[in-house]
């Protein structure tokens, strides 16, 4: 009777840890529904908009300019940003920040990118905290599940930067 019992609790316990390492590998490699919050990325993303992140792209080292990534906020490690790739290491990218007319160049240190926002007047971004190591680089938004109206492949943004295979 006891070792019925036992039998049965280890057979749970090895499903769950089972199960377990299966959703965690699924979570970290494959990807993951993310509600984005803020208005750095208006108008391609909207506040409380929810997309869907795959996580494949920042492990292959397959990101590209004009992409939208999820990343850790190089000022909070405890929050995620969502923003465009801008540029890729070795790339020389030609900023201003919205109060000034004179734009900046700087090149994009090996093992980084440069990220913005679309809404550039209201955004925090590598114009702020400068290169932002690729490693902090968590997943790549492909499509909206949320609103309705919206579902699908994110194609382009309105200033022309491709996101998103076809």
């Amino acid at each position: 009777m006891l070792r019925d019992v036992m039998r049965k609790t280890l057979r749970i316990l090895g499903y769950s840890i089972q199960y377990g390492c299966i959703a965690h590998c699924a979570f970290e490699y494959l990807g993951g529904i993310v509600v984005c919050s803020g208005p750095s990325m208006e108008p391609t993303i909207q506040n409380s908009d929810v997309v869907f992140s795959e996580n494949l792209s920042c492990h292959l080292y397959s990101i590209r300019k004009g992409d939208i990534v999820i990343a850790k906020s190089p000022n909070d490690p405890k929050s995620n940003i969502c923003k465009r790739v801008i540029g890729l290491e070795g790339d020389k990218v030609y900023t201003s920040s919205p109060s000034d007319f004179i734009r900046h160049s700087s090149y994009v240190p090996k093992g980084h990118v440069w990220l913005e926002g679309d809404n550039l007047r209201n955004s925090t971004d590598s114009r702020c905290y400068g290169p932002v190591p690729y490693g902090l680089i968590t997943g790549r938004i492909c499509f909206k599940i949320w609103p309705l109206t919206e579902f699908g492949f994110l194609r382009a943004s309105p200033n022309g930067h491709r996101f998103c295979d076809d």
